[in-house]
């Protein structure tokens, strides 16, 4: 090999090393599935900080952001919710809007939901009565525990009640 072409492979391998190195890492990914269609999401970048804790007010403004995903489901359909092992092995747990519906689910990547977790309803501070929503948000949040102090992490889901 002459000297020319070991230098013109020397530097295409640097170049590339370079390039690599300033990629970003893609946040870990949550996907739902109800039925036979799969809505997978990455959390946006002010509601992933990279593995470490969220300060508690980009925490809630995550909770309350619309999300970008949606997904239909009929009545009776399971909703099954998958995540990274990276969020499995730290912790997650699933809420619809701000109403926690799962137990933190540690070393887990995967749940089932059924219309008994009450996805679909919210109760009225007043009366304590249900009322049916047509749309709710699933937010799947990486935490240790079931307190704000510890999250790392909020992806969300549009969920639509189909007729």
């Amino acid at each position: 090999m002459s000297i020319r072409r070991a230098a013109a492979a020397l530097g295409a391998v640097s170049l590339g090393l370079v390039l690599l190195t300033a990629c970003e890492k893609p946040t870990p990914l949550a996907t739902v599935t109800v039925g036979t269609k799969t809505v997978t999401t990455e959390a946006t970048d002010k509601c992933y900080a990279k593995g470490k804790k969220l300060p508690s007010a980009i925490f809630i403004a995550c909770l309350s952001a619309a999300p970008k995903h949606t997904i239909k489901v009929k009545p009776g359909e399971k909703i099954r919710v998958g995540v990274d092992p990276s969020i499995g092995e730290k912790g997650w747990l699933i809420a619809s809007g701000v109403n926690q519906k799962t137990d933190v689910l540690k070393d887990e990547t995967y749940w089932t939901l059924t219309e008994s977790a009450g996805i679909f309803t919210v109760s009225d501070p007043q009366t304590g009565s249900s009322m049916p929503l047509k749309n709710a948000t699933l937010n799947i949040v990486g935490s240790s525990d079931a307190t704000a102090d510890n999250v790392f992490g909020v992806w969300q889901f549009k969920l639509e009640k189909a007729a």
